[in-house]
């Protein structure tokens, strides 16, 4: 499925799937459910996601800042904290992990959603080669790619969600959906966030 994939860390079942009802409401899909640190990283190495979620506050705990060092050091997604917490200390902490947003609970669903977008938008800007270019980008791949992926692609950089893109090109979401697999297909990547790092690496 060439949809946002997040993961979801939140030790609370039934904020978790209320946070999982949120996203398939725009179009989102959930690659897990973690409810601890363990979960999280095992759920990471089946399936690296395109943004994951993560609670500071995992029992007893503060996992999430140790989640997010993993993804630092080993996964290079964009990641949102969602927490209870607003002191002073714990926001310190969670500075220096570099998530791309900190979401305070309780949240409703549009701050959970404009959260997430402006999260993606700035990890793919941050992540955006220089050499940008169709031209360049097809030499360096066995198939090339159409005039019509290659703009999806960018866009697909800018953050959008598959409906957006389907309003934007004027097609089905399906065919947005055929559009985005064939990218992967060529660049040989399985997700949005793979599909920046590929093309960190090839254009670089």
């Amino acid at each position: 499925m060439a949809t946002i994939r997040v993961l979801i860390v939140e030790d609370e079942p039934l904020i978790a799937e209320d946070i999982r009802d949120c996203l398939t409401n725009v179009d989102y899909s959930v690659t897990a459910v973690a409810h601890n640190m363990e979960q999280a990283v095992a759920a990471l190495k089946k399936e690296i996601p395109d943004l994951a979620l993560l609670d500071i506050n995992l029992g007893k705990n503060m996992d999430g800042l140790e989640i997010a060092k993993i993804i630092n050091e080993q996964f290079f997604i964009p990641f949102l904290f969602l927490t209870s917490y607003s002191n002073r200390p714990v926001i310190e902490k969670a500075k220096v992990t570099r998530p791309m947003g900190y979401i305070m609970k309780p949240f409703n669903e549009r701050d959970l959603y404009s959260s997430i977008e402006i999260a993606l938008y700035n990890f793919s800007q941050g992540s955006r080669p220089r050499h940008f270019q169709i031209g360049t980008l097809n030499q360096k791949i066995e198939s090339p790619l159409t005039e019509k992926e290659f703009e999806i692609l960018k866009d697909i950089y800018e953050g959008n969600t598959n409906k957006q893109l389907a309003a934007k090109h004027f097609v089905s979401i399906n065919t947005i959906k055929t559009h985005i697999q064939n990218i992967y297909d060529k660049l040989d990547v399985n997700s949005r966030s793979s599909a920046i790092a590929r093309l960190r690496e090839l254009l670089s």
